[in-house]
């Protein structure tokens, strides 16, 4: 495993180790090694110095997933520029913000993706944005002669800022989350260990490399020499097949992506769709506990190896293959090596072991704050960052998530974890997945309501149907749902996330 120095260091000493080993297959079948690998980001390197850009230069891109967009992250940095991914599903407010907020000199964006025309999105910003230039690249990158950086030298500060990512904001613009080499690449090198990544493993990319996962991933794959499959887009039926047909041993995404893959293979039972697969990898999102009994028996390997991550710091827990079925199903796992987590209860003062409170965390994965300064202040206790989540940690020191600080429903002065309901609400055979939010209530202060999508072949369910089977589990009265709403799909963001300001601005009327 190759760790520590900057992210342009690890792509030259894996390029110089592993050079003819295969780095990225695409959905196209096409293969780079990392040698190749290297060499692409130089070329795209000197044709950017063409286009102005340097050390501390912003740039902004929007790309699918695609073999050039992960060597454009690899020439950005050997050139110390600043670069800003944008995850495609972003349009105009937000793109213009985060293109403002971060000083963009260049926007790089596929011409028509989707459906969707980027390029026209693109100019129509960079014409009320001074300085910036639009660059369209569908699939190629500017290129240039690589003699051109014999006299620019690669950055040697991996704790300088060059890396912005932003995470969606619930009533606010987006929040830019400041990074450096080192806080980007921490978690992916640690998972390497916790996971147990080696040369030999196909990790399937299932989610938009412009996530911050993509370039902790990246990092998995260069630190220990494994190959990335990558999907342009995630489609169960095609993702599967492409994972597949190059032996995939680990999918990286998150519970939306886990239960896709899980519906795949229950249209061919007793045949294993990923013949290969040894670990479901990843976070983004709560995990019922079902989940990892189901993707092991169906799907075989350990099951899920779940993470707990976001924007902020890529990876700050994760479970190991070597844990108990009881801990991969019902915990997010161990800090990752230099990772703290401490648990800091309601009433502000530090909580005991197994006793419920927000998570604050430090480590070298943790960003160096926000590029809103009052944001930073806010969140921020010193080097502890207030996440936001609220859950415990047991004995062994494993952190089982419980909900949101805003995710908690209180209810006549009683605390209600929504995760709970929601894990109970997912057991349901009717319900293929669901979202527990708190409403106004001028009786209880918030009453509980459970948005649920339907299992296929459901004919609909009742709320008081869904309140016997509350009662016959044991759970105590005050959580049973008081509320219920049935939609077609959840509203849900890049990662598979649940965006629950969105069901709460339909449902609080």
């Amino acid at each position: 495993m190759l760790t520590g120095g900057t992210f342009w260091s690890l792509v030259e000493r894996r390029a110089e180790l592993s050079p003819d080993a295969p780095m990225i297959v695409d959905d196209r079948d096409s293969a780079l090694t990392f040698a190749a690998y290297r060499d692409a980001a130089l070329r795209a390197a000197a044709g950017l110095v063409d286009l102005g850009v340097g050390q501390g230069v912003s740039v902004s891109w929007q790309l699918p997933t695609w073999t050039s967009t992960l060597v454009l992250q690899a020439a950005l940095a050997r050139l110390g520029a600043v670069q800003n991914p944008i995850i495609p599903v972003y349009r105009e407010r937000e793109v213009e913000f985060c293109v403002r907020q971060t000083g963009a000199q260049l926007f790089l964006v596929p011409s028509v993706w989707r459906g969707f025309d980027y390029q026209a999105m693109a100019e129509g910003i960079a014409a009320e944005v001074d300085g910036l230039d639009v660059v369209v690249c569908d699939g190629e990158l500017p290129t240039g002669d690589v003699s051109v950086l014999d006299g620019i030298p690669a950055p040697q500060d991996a704790e300088e800022i060059r890396w912005v990512y932003y995470t969606s904001g619930t009533t606010s613009n987006p929040k830019g989350a400041r990074h450096c080499d080192t806080s980007v690449m921490a978690s992916g090198i640690a998972m390497v260990e916790r996971q147990h990544v080696t040369a030999d493993d196909k990790f399937g990319l299932a989610f938009p490399f412009a996530h911050i996962g993509g370039v902790s991933n990246l990092s998995v794959s260069l630190s220990s020499g494994c190959t990335l499959v990558i999907a342009e887009t995630f489609d169960p039926a095609d993702t599967t097949a492409l994972f597949a047909r190059h032996g995939v041993t680990l999918v990286g995404g998150g519970p939306a992506f886990f239960m896709a893959f899980l519906a795949e293979q229950r249209k061919q039972p007793g045949e294993p769709i990923l013949s290969k697969l040894r670990l479901c990898s990843g976070g983004g999102a709560p995990m019922p506990g079902s989940q990892h009994y189901e993707v092991m028996a169906e799907m075989g390997g350990r099951g899920c190896g779940h993470a707990w991550g976001m924007t902020e710091a890529p990876i700050i827990a994760q479970n190991t293959p070597d844990d108990s079925d009881e801990k991969l199903a019902e915990t997010e796992g161990r800090p990752l090596a230099g990772a703290e987590i401490k648990v800091v209860g309601f009433d502000g003062e530090p909580a005991d072991v197994g006793v419920e409170g927000e998570l604050w965390i430090r480590g070298p994965m943790v960003c160096r704050g926000y590029m809103d300064e009052a944001l930073t202040a806010s969140a921020f206790d010193g080097d502890w960052f207030h996440t936001g989540d609220v859950g415990f940690l047991d004995t062994d020191g494993y952190v089982t998530l419980t909900g949101r600080v805003k995710d908690i429903i209180i209810r006549k002065g009683e605390n209600i974890s929504a995760t709970e309901i929601e894990d109970l609400l997912f057991a349901h055979p009717k319900v293929l997945d669901a979202g527990v939010i708190g409403l106004p209530d001028d009786e209880r202060g918030e009453r509980v309501c459970a948005v649920v999508e339907l299992a296929s072949g459901a004919d609909g369910i009742a709320l008081a149907e869904v309140g016997d089977y509350f009662r016959a589990s044991g759970i105590m009265p005050q959580k049973i749902p008081e509320q219920l709403e049935i939609v077609d799909s959840l509203p849900r963001n890049a990662t598979g996330k649940v965006l629950k300001h969105e069901l709460r601005a339909q449902f609080s009327d």
